[in-house]
């Protein structure tokens, strides 16, 4: 399955002074299938070790000398370790803490060598209090669910993929391809862009067996709250993932998830599902100025959900999505901000981790709120989901009038529109809009 980040895949491969690489993201992104490709299509041989397969290889690396470390590899899988043909892959590398800190010395005293690691639960071994980052001498990159952009990839509309994603083209869609786009973007809302089920949905059409995967998914991210999590916390854990779709789009309070449980208790469990990647948080920022997380503060914020698919395992709500004719409509309007959050992440670039603002007045008893905030160049665009007429966008004229900024934009199922102030973007126009290049 294609994927937008294998372009920065072939730039590592051919950079020479290549720092190892770590793949980092929430499990069943496509972590593992996107790092065998790059092997499978540009090195003579890959090297696979999976440390919670084969706990075994863990003893390859009780020595961090990279000469030391190949020679093991050898005698324990009876491959050769070339230096500019071998790509070395360590899976779940989370489980052998010092593989990761091997990286440093395979980039000072082998800096030919490919080395990519990449790893499920990740993130906790790297926010590890005992464990030391080899700052400095690892390159990052982010994977996220398919975008709507890559969906269109694996279904076969490359052509119409191209076509929308050149900003210029979007006022010259006909209605009738712009009804089609988006019914598209409907159908990606109940699929979502988790490989596995993009993959079920292009080789067999069943929707059912896409639910069925993406509750099996589902199932696994709740199995794993008891890899990072005591049992007290699991509990609460599978209380606060339980109420996401009550919650998304909507400033989180604490106390509206369980009264009887500390907000202590449920700020943790919210810190271990973003950590493990299964939820965003979109924080709030005044918009005063950039960056905008500078001007933000970390006590109010929302949260929006790993992938739109997956959201609609959660709440079943999938015969909403297939029959409202209104896409911002369905639960509330929720699975739509889900969808252009997802879509702004999806934007990003691969190389940081994606971070998500909002703006919303303090004032007292207001309720005055733009969507989502987002960076682009030495601007703050700031972005509404929205139908209707931009006459009752009061909350984005007040942000627009606040900080002399020349025009928003309203994301809608509408057909493309510039009118003074506002832009109306369809759906499927994020991408041409904010992608970074």
């Amino acid at each position: 399955m294609k994927r937008d980040i294998y372009k920065q895949l072939l730039e590592w491969k051919s950079y020479p002074d290549k720092r190892p690489l770590l793949i980092r993201g929430a499990r069943q992104t496509g972590k593992t299938h996107i790092v065998s490709m790059l092997g499978k299509n540009e090195f003579k041989q890959t090297i696979y070790i999976n440390f919670e397969r084969n706990p075994e290889y863990k003893e390859i690396f009780n020595t961090l000398v990279p000469s030391e470390i190949t020679e093991k590899i050898a005698l324990f899988t009876a491959q050769k370790v070339e230096a500019g043909s071998t790509l070395l892959f360590l899976d779940e590398i989370q489980d052998c803490p010092n593989a990761i800190v091997s990286l440093r010395y395979f980039y000072e005293e082998m800096p030919g060598l490919h080395v990519i690691g990449a790893g499920s639960l990740l993130e906790f071994a790297l926010k590890s209090e005992n464990f030391k980052m080899p700052v400095g001498r690892i390159q990052y990159l982010y994977l996220y669910p398919l975008s709507f952009g890559e969906f269109l990839d694996a279904l076969g509309e490359n052509e119409l993929r191209n076509h929308i994603g050149q900003f210029e083209n979007l006022e010259k869609i006909p209605a009738n391809l712009h009804e089609k786009i988006i019914g598209l973007v409907r159908k990606y809302f109940y699929i979502g862009g988790m490989p596995a089920v993009v993959k079920e949905y292009v080789n067999t059409q069943d929707v059912l067996k896409c639910q069925r995967i993406q509750q099996s998914i589902i199932d696994t991210y709740i199995d794993d709250f008891g890899k990072y999590a005591k049992r007290t916390k699991h509990e609460i854990m599978r209380k606060v993932f339980s109420t996401i779709p009550s919650v998304l789009g909507q400033k989180y309070v604490y106390a509206n998830i369980d009264r009887q449980l500390k907000s202590r208790e449920l700020k943790e469990a919210l810190e271990l599902l973003e950590t493990a990647g299964v939820i965003t948080r979109v924080r709030m920022s005044n918009g005063s100025g950039l960056p905008l997380s500078s001007n933000a503060d970390d006590l109010f914020f929302k949260v929006i959900f790993l992938d739109v698919g997956l959201f609609h395992a959660i709440s079943g709500i999938y015969a909403e999505t297939a029959i409202e004719k209104d896409l911002t409509a369905i639960f509330k309007g929720a699975v739509a901000e889900q969808f252009v959050g997802q879509e702004i992440i999806a934007c990003m670039s691969p190389y940081r981790k994606a971070e998500l603002y909002y703006w919303a007045r303090k004032a007292k008893n207001s309720t005055a709120e733009v969507d989502y905030l987002f960076e682009q160049g030495n601007k703050i665009m700031p972005i509404e989901v929205k139908s209707g007429s931009i006459a009752h966008m009061k909350s984005m004229f007040m942000f627009l009038d606040k900080y002399k900024i020349e025009e928003g934009i309203k994301i809608s199922q509408a057909i493309f529109d510039d009118k003074k102030h506002i832009l109306s973007l369809p759906f499927y126009g994020i991408e041409s809009l904010v992608k970074e290049k």
